[in-house]
């Protein structure tokens, strides 16, 4: 006999930071991971019940929930929780470790890091068959993102010998001026369920480099793969004879995420999720001075000149707004159509959905281009979504339909034409396959459509005109973080900074300059000379 507590929507101590489902086994039950055919969970060091608290040793004190393939409904396994007494046992072990960890020179962090990704390549299917299993995401992306955590780990072994300071000229004879950039601590990471490995490796990489340890807390509703990949991690640091605690772990509710945020002893917070709570996170970090790192929400969008080649436009749409189910936080929500162009992309697009259709299916399977939605949840907030815009007018001109002839939480990819770019159903993001096909006038009427939302992530515009592309690049143009030319607005590359504006929380994670968000900056004043000149000619004697 199964016990089921399934939490309601406003319930508010869990709904703050997720929802999931808790699970109180009485007797014996039938888990995927004992099934012959899952036995790539057996070789992650997965069991039917898992423990999910990290911090050199394996132990949880709290709830047993279960982890759900969003492809059968069946069970995977279960997973003891940590509870908020679990939570301060990691951060006391994860800043003892500190100690260890910042004394060790930057290039020799990163050979951990290196050993890591290496750690990781020989774990890459087995690892990326779980991300579809208990996410949903078809094989490809699954595999395709504990790739993209071995390429950060390759980008920040790099990264670890070539950290600069800037050298500053000084006003005043014999001085010089530096920059220098130390570890902040132990730092929170807070990731989401669709991307349950890759977020993490973004902020797992760099942060070791620059000399923090971390507590990561990863989506409920993904308690295997974090649980997976900490493993993986842990016996590097382990063969090492490194604390396990650098890279600590904590499966958990909200009460341990607002833990995380209300915590003074972890100076930076790493929040991948919603907007809305995103800003709760956001506003109880700042309340203590604390550092933010958001990655939130995007309703992005696809503008198309009348110059743009036809063909490109509707395979890079197809992909950005049909694949991982619409469940990308890139996901196109938006395409935006010259109206001497609309028909025949419509029409083209329309035909390449309906060859997708044919092609969902379980996401581990070969050849299948569309897995499930994540959870129930997901499917009820995609019904209410179509139910809205048809009561404001739209038409429903592809999919739109649940389903439910089959286990799972599939639904159609949906196309919807016929509404204002400033309809409320339009302005708000659904974590779903959803596409809302607008039409314009010129393309600074696009650009407006585009900029119109409150998220400001990922943006594209399909052009051949020069001129339109540098305005979409320039001030007047695009206001989001990630602004692609005749691409679509998925799939970013590691080498760039990743991160959006305005609703989107304005942080940066991957490439670029972003380690400086896991440091603080100190500007040193150095007089090398006998004197004592003050700065600006100032005299005080």
């Amino acid at each position: 006999m199964t016990l089921t507590i399934r939490l309601a929507r406003n319930f508010k101590s869990f709904d703050r930071f997720t929802r999931f489902r808790i699970v109180r086994t009485m007797s014996s039950q039938t888990f995927l991971v004992d099934h012959p055919r899952y036995a790539f969970l057996k070789d992650l060091g997965l069991q039917s019940h898992n423990q999910g608290v990290y911090n050199g040793k394996w132990f949880a004190n709290g709830m047993v929930v279960q982890s759900i393939s969003p492809a059968t409904g069946e069970v995977i396994a279960e997973v003891s929780q940590g509870n908020v007494d679990d939570y301060d046992a990691c951060v006391v072990e994860a800043r003892k470790a500190w100690s260890t960890w910042v004394d060790i020179p930057a290039p020799k962090r990163g050979e951990i890091v290196r050993q890591i990704g290496v750690a990781l390549r020989d774990k890459l299917e087995p690892l990326g068959k779980l991300v579809s299993m208990e996410m949903g995401k078809i094989l490809p992306e699954g595999v395709g993102e504990v790739q993209e955590y071995v390429d950060i780990c390759d980008y920040a072994v790099g990264l670890s010998r070539m950290f600069e300071g800037k050298v500053i000229p000084s006003e005043r004879p014999n001085h010089t001026l530096l920059e220098m950039w130390n570890p902040l601590g132990t730092i929170g990471i807070i990731s989401a369920f669709n991307f349950p490995v890759a977020v993490y490796g973004w902020n797992n990489a760099l942060s070791m480099i620059c000399g923090n340890t971390m507590i990561w807390k990863g989506a409920p509703s993904t308690p295997l793969c974090s649980i997976a990949t900490t493993k993986i991690v842990a016996q590097v640091l382990e063969k090492n004879n490194l604390p396990g605690a650098i890279c600590s772990l904590i499966c958990g509710g909200a009460d341990v995420g607002s833990a995380m945020a209300n915590d003074p002893r972890l100076p930076l917070i790493s929040f991948t999720g919603s907007t809305k709570v995103g800003k709760q996170v956001a506003v109880a970090v700042q309340s203590r001075f604390g550092r933010n790192l958001l990655e939130l929400g995007g309703n992005n969008a696809i503008l198309v000149d009348e110059s743009a080649p036809i063909d490109l436009v509707i395979r890079a749409s197809v992909f950005s707004c049909a694949g991982t189910s619409g469940q990308r936080c890139t996901t196109t929500r938006r395409l935006v159509l010259h109206d001497k162009i609309y028909d025949s992309v419509l029409s083209g697009l329309i035909k390449a959905y309906d060859q997708l259709l044919p092609r969902m299916g379980d996401p581990l399977e070969s050849g299948v281009l569309l897995g499930p939605l994540h959870n129930q949840a997901a499917v009820d907030s995609f019904s209410a979504t179509i139910k809205e815009a048809e009561s404001l007018g739209g038409h429903v001109v592809f999919g739109g339909k649940v389903m439910t002839d089959r286990p799972g939480f599939f639904v159609q990819p949906t196309i919807i034409t016929g509404l204002k770019p400033t309809a409320s159903v339009v302005m708000n993001e659904c974590f779903a396959p959803i596409l809302y096909v607008l039409k314009c006038e010129d393309m600074d009427e696009a650009i407006a459509i585009n900029n119109s939302v409150d998220q400001g992530l990922s943006s594209s515009m399909f052009t051949q005109n020069l001129g339109q592309i540098f305005k979409w690049l320039g001030p007047k143009g695009s206001d989001c973080g990630i602004v692609n030319i005749n691409i679509g607005t998925s799939g970013a590359e590691i080498g760039g900074a990743f991160g959006g504006e305005k609703h989107t929380g304005g942080g940066r994670e991957s490439g670029s300059d972003s380690w400086k968000q896991y440091m603080r900056r100190s500007t040193c004043t150095i007089n090398y000379g006998k004197d004592l000149p003050l700065a600006q000619g100032i005299k005080f004697e």
